[in-house]
């Protein structure tokens, strides 16, 4: 028995970005182990074997989505970097933890160890684009402004996955927006 549409068009039009599209919105709802090829197609309407024209497997389309989630939290770094604020870096760090907390799975895939970036060039180019803006908003010479964005990052890095784990418990009526700028001011 087909499962195919009749009449239906053979090509989809964008699949590769329909499929990272449709994988994002299973991986914030169902989590990384909700994530497969077949049931990518099927979210997508198109038919089982068609991803793999596109993801040669599960590890690849993870990479791409994780390549994705760096692209677009380097594009808001990258923001915040041209945006004339008054200190950029405490504005970055905020926009870290706000990301972490509008896409928990996408960040915590694309900052898993499952995902060595060591084997993954196009990974590790999208990370270190992420990192490079971050190394830029926090100046000094090349030791010092690598060492002042890794304190940066560790920090903020540290207090989203406090908060993604619900380490931190808000107060009754504490808006979690102020309590994130009071914790990266406070340096």
């Amino acid at each position: 028995m087909s499962t195919s549409i009749p009449n239906a068009p053979y090509h989809h039009g964008d699949l590769r970005r329909a499929l990272l599209e449709a994988a994002l919105l299973i991986l914030e709802r169902d989590g990384e182990e909700g994530l497969g090829l077949r049931d990518l197609a099927r979210a997508v309407g198109v038919s089982p074997a068609a991803p793999y024209r596109h993801f040669d497997s599960r590890a690849a389309l993870l990479e791409a989505l994780a390549v994705t989630g760096f692209q677009r939290f380097t594009k808001a770094m990258e923001e915040v970097a041209t945006s004339g604020a008054q200190d950029m870096l405490a504005m970055m760090g905020k926009t870290y933890v706000l990301f972490a907390l509008d896409n928990p799975g996408l960040f915590r895939l694309m900052f898993s160890p499952q995902l060595r970036r060591d084997n993954r060039p196009g990974l590790r180019m999208a990370a270190d684009a992420a990192f490079g803006t971050l190394r830029h908003v926090s100046g000094g010479d090349v030791k010092t402004g690598r060492v002042t964005a890794l304190a940066a990052w560790a920090r903020v890095h540290g207090l989203a996955v406090l908060l993604l784990d619900g380490q931190i418990a808000l107060q009754a009526g504490e808006d979690i927006q102020a309590l994130i700028t009071e914790i990266i001011d406070k340096r």
